[in-house]
């Protein structure tokens, strides 16, 4: 993109400060969406449960993008945990996109966050974007989450679900709990391994993100992830080799069961998701590989 206004909801995530990071390096402007008053220009205030956005922060913005939500791996799930993941994705989302529609000069795309939770577990059958969702919590919630942005594609922005898979990096997410247990040399497998996990290094993810702003031809969902999904027993034996650590230690699915309740069902379940629709766009991954998404996280 030529220098561009954008603005970013759930800057302060792991996420979203990375993808900041890279815009304002390009010379972007970004406007941060702010959860109290904003002090200058560069933010805008929000309140994502409450479905309030200052809209007319918005004004004059090129892209607007959506990366606000509780983190769905941070707390066992409750019943009360389950409606503060939900309500900050799909009221916050429906908020945003309300505002975007409401502007007399709306921005020319939309870009909401979403994950690979839509398909569900998929066992050793690869899906991409083309996949019906799948049962439970996890699918249920991505599809009232992107139906939540229709306020904006309906006043005819280009709007792009990003379904992002398991990001590694180092300082959050998934990955920034297994470094230190792998670095310890406590890693090893989840259940009996043969789970896939799909997922995309912290470097490509920001780059994939820049990639569904500037490709013209791409709404509805994109999977972001890495082409080549692995299973875990896989990326455990991958860690190990490029931490030089052993990886002898596994935790048993009845003990993930008790100690992460519902939320077990999606790290034993399979997710072999492939990025199809960001291949077919031209996107180039830097880092493809397990090993190559972990060095570049260290």
């Amino acid at each position: 993109m030529e220098r561009s206004r954008i603005a970013v909801a759930g800057a302060s995530g792991l996420i979203g400060s990375a993808l900041v990071r890279s815009l304002v390096a390009d010379g972007h402007e970004v406007v941060r969406l702010v959860r109290r008053s904003a002090r200058g220009e560069d933010e805008v205030c929000w309140d994502p449960v409450g479905r309030y956005v200052d809209a007319a922060g918005l004004a004059g913005c090129d892209a607007v993008v959506n990366l606000a939500g509780a983190g769905v791996g941070d707390h066992r799930w409750t019943q009360e945990y389950k409606k503060a993941i939900r309500d900050s994705r799909v009221l916050g989302t429906a908020a945003l996109a309300e505002a975007v529609a409401s502007l007399d000069a709306p921005p020319r795309v939309f870009v909401s966050g979403s994950a690979i939770g839509y398909y569900g577990d998929t066992g050793e059958r690869a899906v991409d974007e083309d996949a019906p969702p799948g049962d439970g919590f996890l699918p249920a919630l991505c599809v009232e989450w992107e139906q939540a942005a229709a306020p904006a594609r309906e006043a005819g922005v280009r709007t792009v679900f990003a379904r992002t898979g398991l990001v590694v990096a180092r300082e959050g997410g998934a990955w920034g709990r297994l470094f230190p247990l792998f670095k310890a040399g406590l890693g090893g497998r989840m259940g009996d391994g043969r789970q896939f996990w799909s997922f995309i290094a912290l470097h490509d993810e920001v780059a994939a993100l820049r990639h569904l702003l500037d490709t013209e031809s791409l709404s509805g969902p994109v999977n972001l992830t890495a082409p080549q999904p692995l299973t875990n027993g896989e990326i455990t034996a991958a860690m190990g080799r490029v931490l030089q650590r052993p990886t002898l230690f596994s935790v048993p699915a009845p003990v993930l069961r008790a100690v992460l309740g519902e939320m077990a069902g999606d790290v034993l379940g399979s997710a072999r998701v492939v990025p199809k629709r960001l291949l077919e766009s031209g996107f180039s991954f830097a880092f493809p590989g397990i090993e190559d998404a972990v060095r570049a996280a260290l």
